[in-house]
């Protein structure tokens, strides 16, 4: 095995790890309660335990460990959340702004199926399969990067509240799959570029091997 092929199939694996991460993303709670974006821990007295944000909907744990948890839909209110369970409002521009933001996060599920588009079309060889899957590869990353951006930015609205004018007992931490998205863009990334070299190596050597057969 070749150099060039070696680092094609490495860029193949980072596409099949990206695509796990995202789906982890995307079954966030509702799907799986305990799975978060963002994660609000209630200590003392409360009867909420936590509230978990995920990309379709959120989760109330009550401190008696039964769950509430929304249906799953795209973009959902959730400042809502902390108002029933707290006296922490939020101005209009704010609930208008995290509704929206919830809205793209329909772009995880999507890159998840972009990059696993990616990983097939990267396991043939030829040059027209690689430079389509380095393609395909690029949307995936360009989607991941606006979904993390505005996952950042959405939940940063709800975990800035809580931790400046929250109750004392109420604090707000990233979720794991906060971190999942952002190693998924970095691997979706590097896969990019090495797919995309690797073809347009391979390329170059097609060349140089049927010119040096035509000279002979």
């Amino acid at each position: 095995m070749g150099v060039g092929t070696f680092f094609h199939y490495f860029g193949t694996v980072l596409l099949l790890a990206a695509t796990a991460l995202l789906i982890v993303v995307s079954v966030t709670a509702p799907v799986v309660n305990d799975l978060s974006l963002l994660k609000i821990n209630f200590s003392g007295s409360s009867s909420v335990d936590r509230i978990t944000f995920g990309t379709f909907g959120y989760c109330i744990q009550n401190a008696n460990g039964h769950d509430a948890c929304t249906h799953s839909h795209i973009g959902y209110e959730g400042t809502d959340a902390l108002t029933q369970v707290t006296s922490l409002n939020f101005s209009k521009s704010d609930r208008d702004g995290f509704r929206i933001l919830t809205k793209v996060m329909i772009l995880h599920p999507i890159a998840a199926g972009l990059t696993f588009l990616a990983f097939l079309l990267c396991l043939g060889t030829s040059f027209l399969g690689s430079f389509v899957a380095s393609f395909f590869s690029f949307l995936a990353f360009v989607a991941t990067v606006i979904a993390m951006a505005c996952d950042f930015a959405g939940f940063e609205i709800i975990k800035h509240a809580v931790n400046t004018r929250g109750p004392a007992n109420v604090e707000a931490h990233w979720g794991p799959a906060v971190w999942c998205i952002l190693a998924a863009a970095a691997l979706t990334l590097i896969a990019t570029i090495l797919v995309f070299v690797t073809c347009c190596a391979g390329r170059v050597k097609n060349r140089r091997t049927r010119r040096s057969k035509s000279e002979y």
